[in-house]
């Protein structure tokens, strides 16, 4: 097994995998600001139960990941944790 296989063995058990995958990102399109807070509602509901979330989110902050749902978090609620 590779250092980066072991590294990202977590998103294997991700529950942000699969059809819902789309919720985490902001659509290519226009999304007005009511649609984006929804979107990222339902994103978070899925982030509550998942079991490597804590791994997601320190994955997010090492690489410095300027968009989506990580973790839990939106990029500006990530970018206001203490550093």
């Amino acid at each position: 097994m590779s250092a980066e296989t072991t590294i990202d063995a977590w998103k294997r058990h991700a529950a942000c995998r699969g059809p819902h995958a789309d919720l985490f990102f902001p659509p290519p399109t226009f999304e007005r600001k009511r649609e984006k807070l929804e979107r990222e509602r339902r994103a978070k509901q899925i982030c509550v139960s998942c079991p490597v979330r804590q791994d997601c989110l320190d994955f997010s902050l090492r690489v410095g990941e300027g968009h989506g749902i990580w973790g839990g978090l939106n990029e500006h609620e990530r970018r206001a944790l203490p550093a």
